[in-house]
Protein backbone atom coordinates (compact mmCIF):
# COMPACT_ATOMS: atom_id res chain seq x y z
CA UNK A 1 0.00 0.00 0.00
CA UNK A 2 1.23 3.57 -0.89
CA UNK A 3 1.45 5.31 2.85
CA UNK A 4 -0.14 8.46 3.34
CA UNK A 5 -2.71 9.99 5.81
CA UNK A 6 -5.51 12.37 4.84
CA UNK A 7 -9.18 12.77 6.61
CA UNK A 8 -11.76 15.11 6.40
CA UNK A 9 -12.97 16.84 9.22
CA UNK A 10 -15.56 13.84 10.60
CA UNK A 11 -12.81 11.49 9.95
CA UNK A 12 -14.09 9.51 6.86
CA UNK A 13 -12.34 10.17 3.36
CA UNK A 14 -13.35 8.86 0.14
CA UNK A 15 -10.86 8.76 -2.58
CA UNK A 16 -7.86 7.32 -3.86
CA UNK A 17 -4.00 7.86 -2.48
CA UNK A 18 -3.79 11.12 -3.84
CA UNK A 19 -4.93 12.66 -0.85
CA UNK A 20 -8.14 14.01 -1.83
CA UNK A 21 -11.22 14.15 0.89
CA UNK A 22 -14.74 14.41 0.69
CA UNK A 23 -17.26 15.44 3.85
CA UNK A 24 -17.89 17.98 6.73
CA UNK A 25 -15.72 19.38 9.54
CA UNK A 26 -17.82 18.35 12.31
CA UNK A 27 -14.40 17.68 14.06
CA UNK A 28 -15.01 13.88 15.44
CA UNK A 29 -12.46 12.14 15.94
CA UNK A 30 -13.39 8.17 14.24
CA UNK A 31 -11.78 5.82 12.06
CA UNK A 32 -10.84 7.05 8.30
CA UNK A 33 -11.67 4.66 6.00
CA UNK A 34 -9.38 4.39 2.89
CA UNK A 35 -9.00 2.95 -0.42
CA UNK A 36 -5.71 1.66 -1.13
CA UNK A 37 -3.99 1.23 -4.47
CA UNK A 38 -2.44 -2.13 -2.49
CA UNK A 39 -4.50 -4.24 -0.27
CA UNK A 40 -3.39 -7.32 1.17
CA UNK A 41 -6.98 -7.68 2.75
CA UNK A 42 -8.42 -7.77 -1.01
CA UNK A 43 -11.14 -6.40 -0.31
CA UNK A 44 -9.69 -2.71 -1.49
CA UNK A 45 -10.14 -0.55 2.05
CA UNK A 46 -8.30 -0.50 5.69
CA UNK A 47 -9.07 0.94 8.80
CA UNK A 48 -6.73 3.95 9.90
CA UNK A 49 -6.75 5.31 13.07
CA UNK A 50 -6.44 9.01 13.29
CA UNK A 51 -5.29 10.97 16.04
CA UNK A 52 -7.26 14.03 17.30
CA UNK A 53 -3.54 16.34 16.75
CA UNK A 54 -3.63 14.45 13.02
CA UNK A 55 -7.67 15.23 12.71
CA UNK A 56 -7.41 18.80 13.76
CA UNK A 57 -4.41 19.68 11.35
CA UNK A 58 -6.20 17.93 8.39
CA UNK A 59 -9.71 19.64 9.41
CA UNK A 60 -8.08 22.61 9.09
CA UNK A 61 -5.59 22.49 5.39
CA UNK A 62 -8.99 20.99 3.73
CA UNK A 63 -11.70 23.26 5.54
CA UNK A 64 -12.15 26.51 2.75
CA UNK A 65 -14.97 28.21 4.55
CA UNK A 66 -15.68 28.39 7.80
CA UNK A 67 -19.06 28.62 9.32
CA UNK A 68 -20.18 31.60 11.61
CA UNK A 69 -20.58 28.92 14.70
CA UNK A 70 -16.87 27.62 14.45
CA UNK A 71 -15.83 31.41 14.08
CA UNK A 72 -17.77 31.76 17.07
CA UNK A 73 -16.03 28.98 18.74
CA UNK A 74 -12.69 30.89 18.07
CA UNK A 75 -13.49 33.67 19.22
CA UNK A 76 -15.34 32.31 22.47
CA UNK A 77 -12.18 30.20 22.87
CA UNK A 78 -9.54 33.81 22.85
CA UNK A 79 -12.12 36.14 24.87
CA UNK A 80 -12.44 33.51 27.67
CA UNK A 81 -9.10 32.84 27.81
CA UNK A 82 -7.73 36.16 28.02
CA UNK A 83 -10.43 37.65 29.96
CA UNK A 84 -10.54 40.51 27.81
CA UNK A 85 -12.80 42.28 24.58
CA UNK A 86 -10.31 43.98 22.50
CA UNK A 87 -11.56 46.91 20.63
CA UNK A 88 -8.27 47.35 18.18
CA UNK A 89 -7.11 44.51 15.85
CA UNK A 90 -3.89 44.58 14.72
CA UNK A 91 -1.88 42.05 11.48
CA UNK A 92 1.43 42.61 11.89
CA UNK A 93 3.24 42.65 8.51
CA UNK A 94 6.89 40.62 7.25
CA UNK A 95 9.15 41.66 9.82
CA UNK A 96 7.16 44.35 11.64
CA UNK A 97 5.83 41.25 14.70
CA UNK A 98 7.54 44.12 17.23
CA UNK A 99 4.04 45.86 17.27
CA UNK A 100 2.93 42.82 19.64
CA UNK A 101 5.89 42.92 21.84
CA UNK A 102 4.81 46.71 23.07
CA UNK A 103 1.45 45.18 24.13
CA UNK A 104 1.59 45.60 28.01
CA UNK A 105 -0.04 42.55 30.33
CA UNK A 106 0.26 40.12 27.25
CA UNK A 107 -2.32 36.55 26.96
CA UNK A 108 -0.46 34.66 24.44
CA UNK A 109 -1.99 32.17 22.36
CA UNK A 110 0.12 30.18 19.86
CA UNK A 111 -1.80 29.53 16.49
CA UNK A 112 -1.26 25.66 16.77
CA UNK A 113 -3.07 26.34 20.17
CA UNK A 114 -6.28 27.72 18.74
CA UNK A 115 -8.96 25.48 17.83
CA UNK A 116 -9.23 25.57 14.04
CA UNK A 117 -6.88 27.85 13.37
CA UNK A 118 -4.41 27.75 10.36
CA UNK A 119 -0.79 27.84 10.96
CA UNK A 120 1.51 30.95 9.46
CA UNK A 121 4.84 29.05 7.46
CA UNK A 122 6.48 32.50 6.68
CA UNK A 123 9.78 33.60 7.95
CA UNK A 124 9.11 36.92 10.24
CA UNK A 125 5.85 35.65 11.05
CA UNK A 126 5.88 34.55 14.56
CA UNK A 127 3.27 32.49 14.26
CA UNK A 128 0.59 33.65 17.64
CA UNK A 129 -2.12 36.12 18.45
CA UNK A 130 -1.20 38.26 21.82
CA UNK A 131 -3.93 40.10 23.57
CA UNK A 132 -3.52 42.86 25.83
CA UNK A 133 -3.27 46.68 26.47
CA UNK A 134 -1.48 49.25 24.45
CA UNK A 135 -2.16 53.10 25.54
CA UNK A 136 -5.11 52.12 27.23
CA UNK A 137 -6.90 50.46 24.91
CA UNK A 138 -7.53 46.92 24.71
CA UNK A 139 -6.15 45.17 21.40
CA UNK A 140 -4.81 41.61 19.73
CA UNK A 141 -2.37 41.61 17.12
CA UNK A 142 -1.71 38.79 15.17
CA UNK A 143 2.25 38.18 14.78
CA UNK A 144 1.92 36.11 11.35
CA UNK A 145 -0.71 36.33 8.75
CA UNK A 146 -1.35 33.70 6.21
CA UNK A 147 -1.31 33.48 2.92
CA UNK A 148 -2.77 32.69 -0.36
CA UNK A 149 0.51 31.77 -1.75
CA UNK A 150 0.86 29.32 1.25
CA UNK A 151 -2.12 27.08 -0.09
CA UNK A 152 -4.44 28.89 1.83
CA UNK A 153 -7.95 29.98 0.70
CA UNK A 154 -8.45 33.74 0.68
CA UNK A 155 -11.82 32.74 3.07
CA UNK A 156 -9.26 31.13 5.61
CA UNK A 157 -6.49 34.21 5.16
CA UNK A 158 -8.98 36.64 6.12
CA UNK A 159 -10.71 34.50 8.74
CA UNK A 160 -9.00 35.47 11.78
CA UNK A 161 -10.73 39.25 10.78
CA UNK A 162 -14.02 37.58 11.71
CA UNK A 163 -12.70 35.95 14.64
CA UNK A 164 -11.44 39.47 15.86
CA UNK A 165 -14.92 41.51 14.91
CA UNK A 166 -16.31 38.83 16.93
CA UNK A 167 -14.00 39.26 20.09
CA UNK A 168 -15.25 43.37 20.12
CA UNK A 169 -12.73 44.67 17.65
CA UNK A 170 -14.00 47.48 16.32
CA UNK A 171 -10.79 48.89 14.37
CA UNK A 172 -8.79 46.99 12.38
CA UNK A 173 -4.99 48.09 11.90
CA UNK A 174 -3.14 46.14 9.14
CA UNK A 175 0.76 46.45 8.45
CA UNK A 176 2.59 44.90 5.83
CA UNK A 177 6.00 45.01 3.84
CA UNK A 178 5.67 46.04 -0.05
CA UNK A 179 7.76 47.29 -2.99
CA UNK A 180 7.35 50.69 -3.78
CA UNK A 181 6.27 51.42 -7.56
CA UNK A 182 6.47 55.02 -7.28
CA UNK A 183 9.30 56.63 -8.11
CA UNK A 184 9.25 59.40 -5.44
CA UNK A 185 9.02 56.45 -2.74
CA UNK A 186 12.32 55.40 -0.91
CA UNK A 187 13.05 52.60 1.12
CA UNK A 188 12.27 53.11 4.72
CA UNK A 189 9.06 55.26 3.79
CA UNK A 190 5.64 54.61 5.23
CA UNK A 191 2.48 54.77 2.72
CA UNK A 192 -0.67 55.24 4.36
CA UNK A 193 -3.01 53.07 2.34
CA UNK A 194 -6.22 55.33 1.04
CA UNK A 195 -7.31 52.65 -1.59
CA UNK A 196 -6.48 49.41 -2.99
CA UNK A 197 -6.35 47.27 -6.38
CA UNK A 198 -7.38 43.52 -5.92
CA UNK A 199 -5.75 42.10 -8.67
CA UNK A 200 -6.89 39.03 -7.04
CA UNK A 201 -10.32 40.02 -7.37
CA UNK A 202 -9.84 40.62 -11.13
CA UNK A 203 -9.68 37.21 -11.65
CA UNK A 204 -12.89 36.25 -9.87
CA UNK A 205 -10.82 35.17 -6.44
CA UNK A 206 -12.55 37.01 -3.73
CA UNK A 207 -12.63 35.81 0.61
CA UNK A 208 -16.57 36.47 0.39
CA UNK A 209 -16.90 34.03 -2.57
CA UNK A 210 -19.88 31.31 -1.52
CA UNK A 211 -23.28 31.85 0.58
CA UNK A 212 -23.49 34.98 2.34
CA UNK A 213 -23.70 34.54 6.33
CA UNK A 214 -25.76 38.35 7.04
CA UNK A 215 -24.64 38.05 10.58
CA UNK A 216 -21.10 39.30 9.04
CA UNK A 217 -22.58 41.77 6.69
CA UNK A 218 -24.21 42.18 3.57
CA UNK A 219 -24.27 39.91 0.62
CA UNK A 220 -22.67 43.36 -1.91
CA UNK A 221 -20.60 45.46 0.35
CA UNK A 222 -18.94 48.97 -1.30
CA UNK A 223 -16.03 49.27 -0.90
CA UNK A 224 -15.77 53.27 -1.91
CA UNK A 225 -14.57 54.19 1.23
CA UNK A 226 -12.70 51.08 2.66
CA UNK A 227 -9.78 53.23 4.57
CA UNK A 228 -10.82 55.54 7.22
CA UNK A 229 -9.61 59.26 6.39
CA UNK A 230 -10.38 60.43 9.51
CA UNK A 231 -7.78 57.97 10.55
CA UNK A 232 -5.19 58.81 7.83
CA UNK A 233 -5.51 62.22 8.48
CA UNK A 234 -4.73 61.43 12.43
CA UNK A 235 -1.91 59.48 11.33
CA UNK A 236 -0.24 62.32 9.11
CA UNK A 237 -0.51 64.50 12.29
CA UNK A 238 1.53 61.88 14.11
CA UNK A 239 3.95 61.79 11.33
CA UNK A 240 4.87 65.50 11.61
CA UNK A 241 4.32 65.17 15.30
CA UNK A 242 7.20 62.36 15.49
CA UNK A 243 9.19 64.67 12.41
CA UNK A 244 9.20 61.72 9.76
CA UNK A 245 6.48 63.58 7.38
CA UNK A 246 9.12 63.59 4.70
CA UNK A 247 9.12 60.13 5.06
CA UNK A 248 5.26 59.43 5.13
CA UNK A 249 3.18 59.21 1.95
CA UNK A 250 -0.56 58.67 0.91
CA UNK A 251 -1.16 55.85 -1.65
CA UNK A 252 -2.48 53.06 -3.54
CA UNK A 253 -1.49 49.54 -2.79
CA UNK A 254 -2.28 46.18 -4.46
CA UNK A 255 -1.87 42.40 -3.67
CA UNK A 256 -0.68 40.11 -6.00
CA UNK A 257 -0.75 36.31 -5.21
CA UNK A 258 2.92 35.65 -4.87
CA UNK A 259 5.07 33.87 -4.14
CA UNK A 260 7.46 34.97 -6.74
CA UNK A 261 8.12 38.98 -7.37
CA UNK A 262 6.71 40.94 -9.83
CA UNK A 263 7.98 41.06 -13.56
CA UNK A 264 9.05 44.54 -15.43
CA UNK A 265 5.76 43.99 -17.44
CA UNK A 266 3.47 43.69 -14.35
CA UNK A 267 5.01 46.33 -12.69
CA UNK A 268 4.97 48.64 -15.59
CA UNK A 269 1.14 47.79 -15.89
CA UNK A 270 0.62 48.46 -12.15
CA UNK A 271 1.69 51.52 -12.12
CA UNK A 272 -0.23 52.82 -15.21
CA UNK A 273 -2.84 51.65 -12.95
CA UNK A 274 -2.02 54.33 -10.48
CA UNK A 275 -0.37 51.59 -8.10
CA UNK A 276 2.33 52.95 -5.68
CA UNK A 277 2.93 49.93 -3.88
CA UNK A 278 2.43 46.06 -4.19
CA UNK A 279 2.53 43.00 -1.73
CA UNK A 280 1.19 40.06 -1.39
CA UNK A 281 -1.60 40.19 1.30
CA UNK A 282 -4.10 43.04 3.11
CA UNK A 283 -6.41 43.73 0.69
CA UNK A 284 -8.63 40.46 1.44
CA UNK A 285 -8.37 41.49 4.69
CA UNK A 286 -9.36 44.79 4.36
CA UNK A 287 -11.91 43.15 2.32
CA UNK A 288 -13.31 41.09 4.89
CA UNK A 289 -13.48 43.90 7.57
CA UNK A 290 -15.21 46.58 6.06
CA UNK A 291 -17.95 43.47 5.05
CA UNK A 292 -18.50 43.43 8.69
CA UNK A 293 -18.43 47.12 9.44
CA UNK A 294 -14.88 47.59 11.00
CA UNK A 295 -12.68 50.97 10.63
CA UNK A 296 -9.32 50.25 8.45
CA UNK A 297 -6.39 51.77 8.93
CA UNK A 298 -3.53 50.45 6.97
CA UNK A 299 -0.04 51.42 5.97
CA UNK A 300 2.86 49.81 3.96
CA UNK A 301 6.51 49.88 5.54
CA UNK A 302 8.25 50.31 1.34
CA UNK A 303 10.94 47.37 2.19
CA UNK A 304 12.50 47.88 -1.17
CA UNK A 305 12.01 49.93 -4.61
CA UNK A 306 10.80 48.11 -7.40
CA UNK A 307 12.60 48.15 -10.62
CA UNK A 308 10.49 49.40 -13.59
CA UNK A 309 13.55 49.60 -16.47
CA UNK A 310 15.12 46.09 -17.34
CA UNK A 311 18.70 45.30 -16.05
CA UNK A 312 21.38 42.42 -16.11
CA UNK A 313 22.01 43.44 -12.04
CA UNK A 314 21.52 41.73 -9.59
CA UNK A 315 21.31 44.16 -6.88
CA UNK A 316 18.19 45.05 -8.58
CA UNK A 317 15.99 42.36 -8.05
CA UNK A 318 13.73 41.81 -4.81
CA UNK A 319 14.64 39.64 -1.68
CA UNK A 320 13.02 38.67 1.07
CA UNK A 321 16.01 38.74 3.47
CA UNK A 322 16.67 42.66 2.35
CA UNK A 323 12.86 42.69 3.00
CA UNK A 324 13.46 41.64 6.38
CA UNK A 325 16.39 43.86 6.99
CA UNK A 326 14.44 46.76 6.30
CA UNK A 327 11.66 46.14 8.11
CA UNK A 328 13.67 45.88 11.47
CA UNK A 329 15.37 48.69 11.28
CA UNK A 330 12.21 50.60 10.73
CA UNK A 331 10.12 48.72 13.47
CA UNK A 332 10.72 51.91 16.06
CA UNK A 333 8.91 54.18 13.71
CA UNK A 334 6.08 52.03 12.85
CA UNK A 335 5.71 50.85 16.35
CA UNK A 336 5.46 54.64 17.49
CA UNK A 337 3.05 55.33 15.04
CA UNK A 338 1.05 53.06 15.79
CA UNK A 339 0.67 53.67 19.60
CA UNK A 340 0.18 56.76 19.15
CA UNK A 341 -2.89 56.72 16.98
CA UNK A 342 -4.67 54.00 19.17
CA UNK A 343 -3.63 56.68 21.78
CA UNK A 344 -5.83 58.99 19.95
CA UNK A 345 -8.72 56.30 19.69
CA UNK A 346 -8.43 55.71 23.10
CA UNK A 347 -8.58 59.23 24.05
CA UNK A 348 -11.44 60.27 22.33
CA UNK A 349 -13.22 57.20 23.44
CA UNK A 350 -13.02 57.68 26.81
Amino acid sequence: MTGYKVANGNGTTNGSSNGKTNGNSNGHSQSAEYTAQENPTGNGKILCEITPEELRALRVLNEDTYPYEVIEEIADFITKGSGMRPKIGIICGSGLGSLADIIQDPKIFEYEKIPNFPVSTVEGHAGRLVVGTLEGATVMAMQGRFHFYEGYPLAKCSMPVRVMKLCGVEYLFATNAAGGINPRFAVGDIMLMHDHVNMLGFAGNSPLQGPNDPRFGPRFPALVNSYNKDLINKAIEIGKAMGIESNIHVGVYSCLGGPNYETIAELKALRMMGVDAVGMSTVHEVITARHCDMKVFAFSLITNKCATEYSDKKDEEANHEEVMAVAKNRQKACCELVARLIREIHSASV
